[in-house]
């Protein structure tokens, strides 16, 4: 079991309920205005980038949607990609093993799956941290569609302010720091 680097802890929950960019329904119109490298968090939101042709450069993905196995279509639909990185992460936290994937997987020359035994939801947040500026985070905002997060300085400083609500360790800060 890989060690968490950052928690979850109750009294933040409600401020990682806000979602960080637009939020859409369609997959072509989310793709119209998204930057490069493009990470997708969740396998709903991978599966339909997949169905519109694209192959996210980082997938993060744990056979679930809403805390429930994805349907078998759902799994089917998630593009191939010949580098799959398994990795485990407990409910509520962020492993280090998750983190230090996710980074190699954004530094990666090709396309990278991340498969999480446990859960990937908190993975949006190192992965705006360290993602390069004009990268497009995706992922799933619950009962309302897919949240396209464009790397800027501004919404890096929101998603840093959201991390310090986190129980973190340094080793969380040192990760996700581009050199």
């Amino acid at each position: 079991m890989s060690e968490a680097v950052a928690t979850l802890p109750p009294s933040a929950r409600a401020s990682f309920k806000q979602p960080l960019g637009p939020v859409f329904t369609d997959a072509l119109a989310l793709l119209e205005g998204a930057g490069d490298p493009l990470i997708a968090v969740g396998d709903v939101v991978t599966a339909h980038l997949g169905e519109a042709g694209v192959t996210p450069h980082v997938a993060v993905v744990d056979g679930k949607t809403e805390r429930e196995a994805v349907a078998p279509e759902v799994t089917a639909s998630l593009p191939d990609v010949a580098r799959v990185v398994d990795v485990t992460s407990e409910p509520g936290s962020l492993s280090g093993e998750l983190v230090r994937a996710l980074v190699a997987a954004i530094d990666a020359d090709e396309p990278t799956r991340i498969v999480v035994a446990g859960e990937e939801d908190l993975a949006t947040v190192p992965a705006v941290l360290y993602a390069p500026a004009d990268a497009t985070v995706v992922y799933g905002q619950p009962g309302e569609g897919m949240v396209r997060a464009n790397v800027t300085a501004g919404l890096r400083e929101r998603v840093r302010d959201l991390a310090g609500e986190l129980e973190t360790t340094a080793a969380f800060w040192r990760l996700v720091e581009r050199a």
